[in-house]
C-alpha cells in the first residue's frame, strides 16, 4: 500500500488503464478505499491522458491544414501578382508595337509628302520651262511680225514716195 503524502507515479496507455481497473477492483474487494481510488484516479489519469494525445493530433492537423491554406492562399497571390505582371509587359508590348507602327506610317507619310512636293516641284519647273520656251517662241514671231509689218510699212511708204514724192508736202 502507498502513503497518502507521496505522490505515485501511475503507468499511462492501456496498461495503466488495466492495472487502475486491477487496483479499482482489489480495493473494492479487499475493502480499501484508498487503493479503489487509487484505480479510479489512475483510470482518469488515463482517460484524461488519452483525451489530451486525441486533442493534441486534432491541433495540430488543424495547424498543419491552415498552413496549407495558408501556402494555397501566398501561392494563389504570387500567381496573381505573376499574372498582373505578365499582363502589364503584353500590355507595354503591344503599345510599343503600336507606338512603333504610328512612327513607320508616319515615316511613311512624310516620305510621300516630299516625294509629292518634289514631284510638284519638278512639274513646275517644267512649267514654267516651257512656259519660258513658249514666251521665247511667242518673242520671236512677234519679233518676226513686227519686222515685217515694219518692212511693209517701208515698202508703202517707198511706194508712196514714188507716187507722190513729195508726199504732200
Amino acid at each position: 500500500m502507498t502513503e497518502p503524502d507521496t505522490p505515485e507515479r501511475v503507468a499511462g496507455g492501456a496498461l495503466g488503464r488495466v492495472a487502475g481497473t486491477v487496483k479499482e477492483a482489489a480495493g473494492s474487494v479487499l475493502g480499501d478505499d484508498q487503493l479503489a481510488r487509487e484505480g479510479r484516479l489512475q483510470q482518469a489519469e488515463v482517460d484524461a491522458e488519452r483525451e489530451a494525445a486525441a486533442h493534441q493530433a486534432q491541433a495540430r492537423e488543424a495547424e498543419a491544414e491552415a498552413e496549407l491554406e495558408e501556402d494555397k492562399a501566398q501561392t494563389e497571390a504570387e500567381r496573381e501578382q505573376l499574372r498582373a505582371e505578365v499582363e502589364a509587359q503584353d500590355r507595354e508590348a503591344a503599345a510599343e508595337a503600336d507606338r512603333a507602327q504610328a512612327q513607320r506610317a508616319a515615316d511613311e507619310r512624310a516620305r510621300e509628302e516630299i516625294a509629292g512636293a518634289n514631284a510638284r516641284e519638278d512639274t513646275g519647273e517644267t512649267v514654267a520651262e516651257a512656259r519660258e520656251r513658249q514666251g521665247a517662241v511667242e518673242h520671236d514671231a512677234d519679233a518676226r511680225t513686227a519686222a515685217e509689218l515694219e518692212r511693209r510699212a517701208r515698202a508703202a511708204e517707198a511706194a508712196a514716195d514714188a507716187i507722190d514724192p513729195e508726199g504732200g508736202r
